[in-house]
């Protein structure tokens, strides 16, 4: 009895050793097996209108939940505040200056090598669905349907890698989140990590929201930013720009007041392609969808005309700019539903343990501060973008982080979580050290900025800058030159220039410093920009810049003549 007893216990040590052997086994392998990847970027996708950030304009619960799952970032910005750079950016982990895509206008070099395509290699499946911007064939995916150039709100049309070029009816942010979803329940090989990109087109201009959400938001009145009548005083660049709420917003195009309501008041074109604009997003829509149009919009027009003769100049900014946040933010309420959608799939499909989910902007955007809207600038509104993080296991849920992160850090990030290999001309940084509370091998105390399209569509003057945590140093160059330094935290709404300041001195030249070190880091320098305005120019003086006014044109292709004749 007692030998059986002794062997007994015999077999349960062996069996219980046994089990926990396994168990560390599968969880060290659980541990090391590649992460998935979910990257979800919108386009002009302010921070001041995601809740996790601030909820005064918006709640959007869905996307929170990426917040409260992970980690929200509140200095995460972007290296060029516009579309296509920032995208071209963000897949090669190179500044615009080195990756070629410095504005909207130059073609995307395709010899660039992008994570995607290094993922790809690594044995990654990829996708990619919604907006890129630029180029028809992206590399290193094994499928996408990408909308061309900007894309449409309604009906859009779609370049697909297996199809063709196809028109779906609806309305896009739900016919992208439909296409990823269907990816994910019909193609994704479950044997292989995934690489999926879930890219919308809003909150993009011209905000058409989804007809389910017209009544509610044609309705909605919001809080006025503080720097609404902004004067710009000591800031020639910014009274310079034309991206005022108050004159550059146009009427049809943006406000989508109807061209013959237009006509009856008197109200003139804000752009060339202000009724035109209107006339092409408004005949996309179907029979059904434009009796759902009408039936809001109207009533905005005939407000505006009952109440435009006798509205102040103030009174008129403050009406756009209640219109344009209706707009803006009804695009905004789908992203968040169906933002929604996607992560309840991943849910319920046991996927969410081993994926790292990505909440992004290609760059932030104006929602009035300023009396502005569009972006471009170094200004926080435009600079900073959100970033929420989700990683199972390895972030922390509900953890904030202040650290100086950019756009220029996806790349780098995607490949280190995949053990693959960052080649050497990247120029990020991995975010893992940030993401996993390594702080200590985390080292940056400042990053760089620089902003090209210029003379273009909203007159903002080219400039680089360098910021950290507690200020900026901005050069304006080309056009104007002139210099800026922005106290961040004693003048967090940026409306002062502090260079000249005698109390600054040393700042400057502290600051002065930073901006050379950072410029020979990441190679840039007057020769590189030169060669940029250099290539610019003439295609600006043939007509090929888009929306800029033919007397800020020809002034600045006279002085940029004048200077090469010397």
């Amino acid at each position: 009895m007692k030998y059986l007893k002794i062997a007994r216990k015999g077999i349960f040590l062996f069996v219980g050793l046994s089990t926990v052997l396994f168990t560390f086994s599968c969880e060290s392998e659980k541990k090391t097996e590649k992460p998935n990847i979910v990257f979800i970027m919108s386009d002009d996708h302010a921070y001041q209108a995601i809740s996790a950030y601030d909820n005064k304009l918006i709640e959007t619960p869905n996307i929170d939940r990426i917040a409260q799952k992970g980690m929200l970032f509140t200095n995460a910005s972007v290296t060029n505040s516009i579309c296509a750079p920032s995208r071209a950016t963000i897949l090669t982990g190179k500044h615009s200056h080195m990756n070629g895509k410095v504005d909207n206008v130059n073609p995307f070099d395709t010899t660039n090598v992008t994570f995607p395509q290094l993922l790809q290699g690594a044995g990654y499946q990829t996708a990619m669905f919604g907006k890129l911007h630029f180029g028809n064939n992206p590399k290193g995916f094994d499928e996408f349907k990408i909308l061309p150039g900007q894309g449409d709100y309604y009906n859009p049309d779609f370049i697909t890698k297996k199809e063709g070029k196809v028109t779906v009816k609806g309305y896009v942010t739900d016919i992208t989140t439909d296409m990823t979803l269907d990816w994910l329940d019909k193609e994704r090989e479950e044997e292989k990590p995934f690489m999926l990109m879930y890219l919308h087109k809003a909150p993009h201009r011209s905000w058409f929201m989804a007809e389910r959400h017209m009544e509610e938001f044609t309705n909605k009145t919001f809080p006025e930013p503080a720097t609404l009548f902004d004067s710009h005083e000591g800031m020639p660049a910014a009274k310079a720009a034309e991206m005022n709420i108050s004159g550059n917003m146009g009427w049809a195009y943006d406000l989508k007041i109807y061209p013959e309501t237009m006509d009856e008041i008197g109200l003139e074109e804000m752009s060339s392609f202000d009724k035109s604009g209107f006339d092409r997003y408004y005949n996309r829509l179907d029979s059904s969808q434009k009796v759902n149009f009408d039936l809001f919009y109207k009533k905005r027009s005939t407000d505006l005309k009952e109440r435009y003769p006798s509205m102040t100049k103030e009174d008129l900014t403050k009406w756009r700019y209640q219109v344009y946040l209706q707009d803006y933010l009804g695009t905004i309420k789908s992203v968040d539903e169906n933002v929604g959608r996607v992560l309840d799939y991943l849910e319920e499909n046991n996927l969410m343990d081993n994926t790292i989910i990505v909440y992004t902007s290609d760059q932030g955007f104006y929602l009035g501060e300023h009396g502005w809207f569009d972006k471009r600038f170094v200004y926080d509104e435009s600079f900073k973008t959100p970033l929420l993080v989700s990683w199972p296991n390895r972030v922390k849920a509900g953890s904030v982080s202040d650290e100086l992160v950019q756009n220029l850090d996806f790349a780098q990030t995607f490949l280190d979580v995949a053990g693959v290999e960052q080649p050497a001309e990247m120029q990020g940084k991995s975010m893992v050290p940030v993401l996993t509370g390594d702080t200590e091998n985390w080292d940056r105390d400042a990053v760089y900025y620089h902003y090209y399209e210029h003379p273009s569509e909203h007159n903002v003057n080219r400039h680089y800058a360098a910021v950290t945590k507690d200020y900026k140093l901005i050069h304006y160059y080309f056009d104007l030159d002139y210099w800026e330094l922005i106290d961040r935290k004693k003048d967090p709404l940026e409306q002062h220039n502090y260079y000249d300041d005698p109390a600054y001195a040393d700042i400057q030249k502290e600051m002065h410093a930073k901006l050379d070190e950072l410029r020979e880091q990441y190679g840039d320098n007057e020769t590189i920009s030169q060669k940029y305005i250099d290539d610019f120019m003439p295609r600006a003086k043939a007509g090929n810049s888009f929306g800029v006014s033919d007397e800020i044109l020809k002034g600045i292709v006279d002085k940029w003549e004048k200077s090469k004749a010397k």
